[in-house]
């Protein structure tokens, strides 16, 4: 299969790295697929992520579409962020990292 370049402002893969493309965001992404997480089980399942990061990165897929975040109207709030029927298109682009990943010696 060909691939065409085409410029930055035009290019498919551009713009979904620019969505996809920062640090950590692909890894909460795999994470919710599968299924709701809170901001702590997210937090412990991503080593070395500082929280600013974590909550930057939710705030930024959930601006995108990709995720939703859910208050529970509970003292202390509890919150829960999920994939949005956008986020979870991005499964198969995962599962095909995870089998090229797999196959790296």
């Amino acid at each position: 299969m060909a691939y065409k370049t085409c410029s930055d402002k035009e290019c498919s893969v551009v713009k979904t790295l620019k969505i996809i493309g920062s640090k950590w965001t692909i890894l909460i992404i795999r994470d919710l697929l599968d299924g709701k997480k809170r901001f702590g089980e997210l937090r412990k399942s991503l080593d070395g992520v500082s929280p600013k990061t974590l909550s930057e990165r939710l705030k930024s897929l959930e601006k995108e579409g990709i995720t939703t975040k859910k208050i529970y109207p509970e003292v202390p709030p509890r919150v829960e962020y999920s994939l949005t029927k956008r986020g979870q298109s991005l499964a198969a682009i995962i599962k095909s990292m995870k089998e090229w990943g797999g196959r790296i010696k």
